[in-house]
C-alpha cells in the first residue's frame, strides 16, 4: 500500500522525461527562420569629386564713387535710391541751375566784348602796317598797335575759356552713372549743398559680386585661376563661379591667403537674393578620382564606428567594420574592410546582429536547405514583418 503511490509518481515522472526529449529532439531538427528578408549589393568603383571647402565674404566686384563736380550748388532732386539697378548715362540727381546759367550767360557777354575789342585792335593794328612804309607813324606806335592786337586775340581766348568753364559747370547740375551698376548707397538729400568731390552715391559695377574665400596656405598650391567653385549663402541662393587670381599675400597671423572668385547666380527659388556682405561657403572643384563606394543605407553606425553585413554562403551575416571617406549624392567611400566582390546588405542592417540567419530576396541560388524550408509558407508572415520594417 505504500509502495503504490511511489510507483505512481516514478512512472509519470519518465513519461514526463520521455515527452520532454521528444520535443527537444523535435525542435532540433525544425529548420532555423531567417531574421530578415534582405537584398543585397557589392561595393562599386566610382569617381567621385574631389572638392575643397572654404569659407569667405560676398563683396562687390568693383565699386564706383558718385560725387558732385561743381561745389557750392545745391541738390534740387534726387531719381534714385538704394537698390536701383541704372544704366551707364542715366541721372541720378539734379542740381539748381539758375546760378550756373546766369554765370554762363556772363561769360558768354564777356566773350562777345573781348571779340569786339579783338575785332578794334586788329583794324588798328592793319592800318599801322600800311603806314609802315610811308615813314607817317613812328616803329614805337606800330609795335604799340601790333601788340594790342595780339593781347586783345588772348583777352578773347581767356573769355572763351571762361565761358566753357561754365558750359561744363552747366552739365554737372545733372549727375550721371559713370557705368552700368546697382546702386549700393545714397547720401545726396534735396534741398543740401554740396561741395566739389563730395560722393553722393555708390554703385556696385555691372552689379556684379565676388566670393572672397579664405585658405590656408597649405591649401592655396591646390588651386589655379580658372578653377570652378560653387557657393552658396545664407539666403539660400547658390552661385557659380571660377578663380579670377589669387591673393598676393598670406597673413603672417592667421597663414589665411584671399581667393577672388567670379561668382554667378544660379538658376533656383532664392536667385539673386545673394548681397555684397554676405558670409558664404563654398567648394572648389579639384577634379575626381576613382573610389570604392557603398549606398548610404548598407552602412551601419553603431558606438561611434561604420560597420556593414556580409552575406556569407550559408546566409548568414557576419559584422564588418569599415572604415568611411567622402559622401558623394546617396553613395559613401570605402577606404577598408571590403573588397569588390563582397555581398553586404543593401538596407535593413540595423535590424540585424552577427550571425543572423537572413533570406536573399535578389538570388537564393546558394541557399542552404535549412534556409530554403525557413522560407517556406509557415515562416514568411514572420519574415515580413521584418523586411517591411527594414524598408522603411
Amino acid at each position: 500500500m505504500i509502495r503504490t503511490p511511489l510507483l505512481c509518481a516514478l512512472a509519470g515522472f519518465a513519461l514526463l522525461l520521455a515527452g520532454c526529449g521528444d520535443k527537444a529532439a523535435e525542435a532540433r531538427k525544425a529548420p532555423a527562420k531567417p531574421a530578415l528578408t534582405v537584398t543585397t549589393t557589392t561595393p562599386q568603383q566610382a569617381m567621385l569629386p574631389i572638392t575643397l571647402t572654404a569659407n569667405g565674404n560676398l563683396a562687390a566686384w568693383q565699386e564706383a564713387s558718385v560725387g558732385a563736380e561743381a561745389s557750392g550748388l545745391r541738390i534740387a532732386e534726387v531719381l534714385v535710391n538704394v537698390g536701383d539697378r541704372v544704366r551707364q548715362g542715366q541721372v541720378l540727381a539734379r542740381f539748381a541751375a539758375e546760378t550756373v546759367r546766369a554765370d554762363a550767360a556772363q561769360a558768354q557777354a564777356a566773350l562777345a566784348e573781348a571779340q569786339a575789342s579783338a575785332a578794334d585792335a586788329a583794324n588798328n593794328a592793319a592800318r599801322a602796317r600800311t603806314l609802315q612804309e610811308t615813314g607817317a607813324m613812328s616803329a614805337s606806335q606800330i609795335n604799340q598797335y601790333l601788340t594790342a592786337e595780339k593781347t586783345a586775340q588772348a583777352r578773347v581766348e581767356v573769355a572763351r575759356a571762361q565761358l566753357q568753364a561754365q558750359q561744363a559747370r552747366l552739365t554737372q547740375t545733372q549727375l550721371h552713372a559713370p557705368d552700368d551698376g546697382v546702386i549700393s548707397a545714397r547720401t545726396a538729400t534735396v534741398g543740401a549743398v554740396v561741395s566739389n568731390g563730395t560722393e553722393l552715391f555708390r554703385l556696385i559695377r555691372k552689379g556684379r559680386l565676388e566670393w572672397r574665400a579664405e585658405v590656408t596656405s597649405a591649401e592655396l598650391g591646390k588651386l589655379t585661376p580658372g578653377t570652378r567653385a560653387i557657393v552658396t549663402a545664407p539666403s539660400g541662393a547658390r552661385l557659380e563661379g571660377r578663380v579670377r587670381t589669387l591673393g598676393p599675400t598670406v597673413d603672417p597671423q592667421s597663414r589665411v591667403a584671399i581667393v577672388y572668385v567670379d561668382v554667378n547666380p544660379l538658376p533656383g527659388p532664392a536667385a539673386g537674393s545673394a548681397r555684397a556682405g554676405m558670409f558664404a561657403r563654398g567648394e572648389f572643384d579639384l577634379g575626381a578620382m576613382p573610389a570604392l563606394t557603398l549606398p548610404q543605407q548598407a552602412v551601419v553606425v553603431r558606438e561611434g564606428f561604420s560597420y556593414v553585413f556580409r552575406v556569407n554562403p550559408d546566409q548568414r551575416v557576419s559584422q564588418v567594420k569599415v572604415q568611411i571617406g567622402r559622401i558623394a549624392e546617396d553613395r559613401l567611400q570605402v577606404l577598408s574592410g571590403v573588397t569588390s566582390d563582397m555581398r553586404v546588405v543593401a538596407s535593413g542592417g540595423g535590424f540585424l546582429n552577427d550571425g543572423d540567419l537572413v533570406r536573399v530576396a535578389d538570388g537564393p541560388a546558394n541557399a542552404t536547405p535549412a534556409a530554403a524550408a525557413g522560407a517556406g509558407a509557415d515562416s514568411a508572415p514572420a519574415s515580413a514583418a521584418p523586411a517591411a520594417s527594414a524598408q522603411r
